[in-house]
């Protein structure tokens, strides 16, 4: 069996690193942290309305970014930002959107074929149901990779841009709305472009549709996906569901907040147990774990895509590095936590815990999460003999990222604080 790839990424969000010879030091902290990918949301030049998912030229660079005191061309800007990355031991992966660019980019002028189009001729814009309400984005120019009469032209044109960013130095891609284009086209870029360069990885984006979407999507060739674990309470089966649904297609990554989302500290109100616990959990439960940069810090000021800034960096005196690092060690140093391995969520008399079994598909590991789903109160999970929520007859150990146990008891009883979770192991024989 081949060597299982470690997909730990930190989110560089552009607007509130700053410029690109900024980004040394965030680099370097996520390295320390034991992350090995970088994701950068779009570095392209915006249109008229500053967003970075509002493309108007895929091959300039936004101006918010540039240091304009440096004699060195924006291009070799960035040649210099990934050379700088890849000798901390970390690949950079870069957004890619072809669902759509800027309403005002010059190519809709130059390519208006290339262009989905309303009943009255303009083009149309995505847009997306929220709670029951349409939501179009204005800014936006949707491409139509369907039916459009130049087909291959829109095809190579990105085939072109991916290209460029290879040669640049990117190493990965996050395909925005992937689902959302048609799966053909996936397959193809995909295909092609691994013939040249087999090493580059691709992220299919499919938040918000439905399984069935989902996995067709991946379908089409994708490395990996990225799950909805960030939204489950730890009791629905919605979760589970999904899971079998793609697991056996691409392995997954999860994310306790995303440049989307809420903050998790401002969701939890600065419970910092129950942030660690949506780390660890969403650390061990799939395949990749993601978080956006802030994180570490219990930053509470959401993301935004047109008015984040470097002023709006947070002085939180909160510094979760340190357990970070410490549960994405426990991941890298048990291969059962790189796979999306078949799951189970096992009956604890305790409704308060939530036990979860996880066995490799490529060894005979295994592993219990016992986690306290309360995050302001102790729970207490008590069994006769721990083995009966296990397989194999090899010794049990304790690998949790705090307080591990140096021997586990028969019978097993422990209290657990508040978002508290005990990790054991039964690796391979």
């Amino acid at each position: 069996m081949g060597q299982l790839d470690k997909i730990y990424i930190y989110n560089v969000f552009p607007l509130l690193a700053g410029k690109f010879t900024d980004w040394a030091s965030h680099f370097s902290r996520a390295s320390r942290m034991g992350f090995n990918w970088i994701f950068l949301n779009p570095v392209q030049r915006p249109g008229m309305s500053g967003s970075l998912y509002s493309i108007a030229d895929y091959y300039g660079f936004n101006p918010l970014l540039l240091d304009d005191t440096s004699s060195k061309r924006p291009e070799d800007q960035v040649r210099e930002l990934l050379k700088g990355a890849g000798s901390m031991g970390l690949h950079v992966m870069i957004d890619l959107v072809v669902n759509h660019c800027s309403v005002d980019s010059p190519i809709t002028e130059s390519h208006p074929e290339w262009f989905l189009r309303e009943e009255d001729g303009s083009i149309a814009h995505p847009f997306a149901d929220e709670n029951g309400k349409k939501v179009v984005w204005g800014d936006l120019a949707r491409f139509d990779h369907e039916s459009s009469k130049d087909r291959e032209g829109l095809y190579r044109y990105f085939h072109a841009i991916v290209k460029h960013l290879l040669e640049l130095g990117f190493r990965g891609f996050r395909c925005d709305a992937a689902y959302q284009v048609p799966q053909d086209f996936w397959s193809r870029l995909i295909s092609e472009v691994k013939e040249a360069y087999p090493e580059v990885l691709f992220f299919a984006e499919t938040l918000g549709c439905t399984p069935s979407e989902t996995r067709r999507t991946a379908d089409a060739g994708f490395d990996y996906i990225f799950n909805s674990s960030k939204w489950w309470d730890f009791k629905s089966p919605w979760l589970m569901k999904q899971y079998v649904v793609t697991r056996d297609i691409a392995p997954s990554i999860s994310f306790p907040e995303s440049h989307d989302t809420v903050r998790l500290c401002e969701e939890l109100d600065g419970n910092i147990d129950g942030i660690k616990q949506r780390y660890l959990f969403c650390a061990l439960f799939s395949a990749g774990i993601m978080i956006p940069i802030g994180f570490e810090f219990g930053f509470r000021k959401k993301l935004h895509v047109v008015e984040t800034r470097p002023e709006n960096w947070e002085e939180t005196g909160i510094d979760l590095t340190g357990f970070i690092a410490d549960v994405n060690g426990i991941k890298g140093e048990h291969a059962i936590f790189l796979e999306d391995s078949p799951t189970l969520v096992l009956q604890a008399d305790n409704p308060e815990i939530l036990l979860m079994w996880k066995g490799s598909s490529r060894s005979d590991a295994e592993a219990l999460l016992i986690m306290n789903k309360d995050v302001q109160n102790p729970q207490r999970f008590y069994a006769e003999n721990i083995r009966d929520y296990l397989n194999g007859g090899a010794p049990i150990i304790d690998i949790s990222p705090e307080k591990a146990l140096g021997h586990v008891p028969t019978p097993f009883s422990v209290d657990l604080r508040p978002g508290g979770c005990i990790v054991l192991a039964v690796p391979q024989e």
